[in-house]
């Protein structure tokens, strides 16, 4: 399965991305995480079902400065495959 994930709330500038690709690491999920240019945080991330739902909740969670306002998600099939997880710098 795939996420296509968008963050909203205080989550550039807070160690939000870092705090993403830990989780990522620990629940062995692939993909990616960058800034967007309108302060929001976009999350690709590709797993079993089970352990997406348990990254999604970690998505809400945030690092310790980050305020989470909302997290969207779309579930879709897996397009391009990772093979990690990467904090994308745009």
């Amino acid at each position: 399965m795939e996420i296509q994930c968008v963050v909203h709330g205080t989550v550039q500038n807070v160690a939000y991305r870092a705090y993403v690709q830990d989780s990522a690491t620990e629940l062995g999920v692939c993909g990616w995480v960058k800034n967007e240019s309108d302060g929001t945080v976009s999350v690709c991330a590709q797993g079993e079902r089970d352990i997406l739902k348990d990254f999604i909740e970690y998505l809400h969670e945030g690092s310790l400065k980050a305020k989470v306002t909302g997290v969207s998600v779309d579930w879709g099939t897996v397009g391009n495959v990772y093979e990690d997880f990467a904090v994308l710098y745009v």
